[in-house]
């Protein structure tokens, strides 16, 4: 239940807000879709594709399944000791595309790793032959990977399976991608444009869909970079519609991502202006030590002005004090 606070506290509601991170994105988040998935199709087995930190993959032993595959083909030591907590969760460190056919069969697929059209297309075409009657929920159906692949590197996919990509990212505020945007940072790469055939998760579970033997529809819930479920269950899909037309969810997501990314637009900008300031510094500090080099170099010269004319007074004073010799005899009577 959530806790909005009362006239004797009436923080809560913000320690609630403080404590959650500035990009929500986990699917953790959407827990009560799980709920209403396992309430409409039986779920015994479970493929995870993509395993966060083993938050996800416990909620569906919670709800009931008996095995939860989780595939990750570079988990942290992190992630290996909260699955090796729940016997119901089995770690499998593989490539989702050379292990899905080694694994029962499940009826739910949880399609949450690489977010490009080649690598979505191919977990979408296998478990549609292959496990027709399953429940498939994709994340990251939205924007910013609906329509733009996203490569993590380093690729394993073939050079065709690729688009020309660039270390720069996607942002709300304009159609390219940006040095401020949602950038990989060496992590990943986007596809330097977005849109067109083969490019992007929704594309990739549209196309398979429109491939398919039919009967499946998908329904996308408009949050957290968007849900994709795909089921024939008609009770699942008309459970998910308050979720799916949901006008309200859609609006909030859409000035989620364009706050969002206005905050990196900004923190990009704050770099910038701190590294033209420490450009600017140093420029700064290089003249002052050239004008002290100057300086000193100046004084020098007084001093040595200083010592030629004390010189020259002194040999005035020598050439007053000497005798007269003939040749000043000579000027003087003349």
């Amino acid at each position: 239940m959530n806790d909005y606070g009362t006239r004797e506290d009436p923080h809560a509601q913000a320690r609630a807000a403080r404590q959650l991170p500035l990009l929500l994105h986990s699917l953790s988040l959407f827990r009560e879709i799980f709920e209403i998935v396992h309430a409409h199709h039986r779920i015994s087995t479970v493929v995870e594709v993509g395993v966060e930190s083993g938050q996800v993959s416990g909620i569906y032993a919670e709800l009931g399944a008996s095995a939860v595959y989780c595939i990750d083909p570079a988990p942290t030591d992190a992630l290996r000791a909260a699955l090796a907590e729940n016997d119901a969760l089995h770690l499998i460190e593989e490539r989702s595309p050379d292990v899905l056919a080694d694994l029962p069969v499940a009826d739910l697929y949880v399609v949450d790793g690489d977010h490009n059209y080649a690598t979505v297309r191919g977990e979408m075409d296998w478990v549609l032959a292959n496990a027709p009657d399953a429940v498939i929920v994709l994340h990251d159906v939205l924007w910013p990977w609906s329509r733009r692949d996203l490569y993590y590197l380093p690729s394993l996919l073939a050079p065709e399976d690729r688009h020309p990509a660039s270390s720069e990212g996607p942002t709300v505020w304009h159609d390219g991608l940006s040095r401020a945007g949602f950038v990989g940072l060496g992590a990943f790469t986007a596809a330097q444009e977005a849109g067109g055939e083969r490019n992007g998760v929704l594309t990739a579970v549209e196309d398979a869909l429109s491939a398919s033997d039919g009967g499946r529809q998908l329904a996308v819930i408009p949050a957290v970079f968007g849900v994709g479920v795909v089921t024939r269950n008609q009770a699942l899909l008309e459970a998910l519609a308050p979720y799916r037309d949901s006008k309200l969810l859609s609006t909030m997501e859409n000035n989620r991502i364009a706050l969002y990314t206005r905050v990196l637009q900004m923190q990009f900008e704050a770099v910038a202006h701190a590294e033209n300031a420490d450009a600017m510094a140093e420029t700064i500090a290089s003249q002052r030590r050239d004008i002290e080099r100057r300086t000193a170099e100046a004084a020098d010269l007084r001093a040595q002005a200083d010592d030629l004319r004390r010189q020259n007074e002194r040999l005035r004073e020598l050439l007053d004090e000497r005798p007269a010799t003939l040749a000043d005899r000579v000027l003087r009577r003349r």
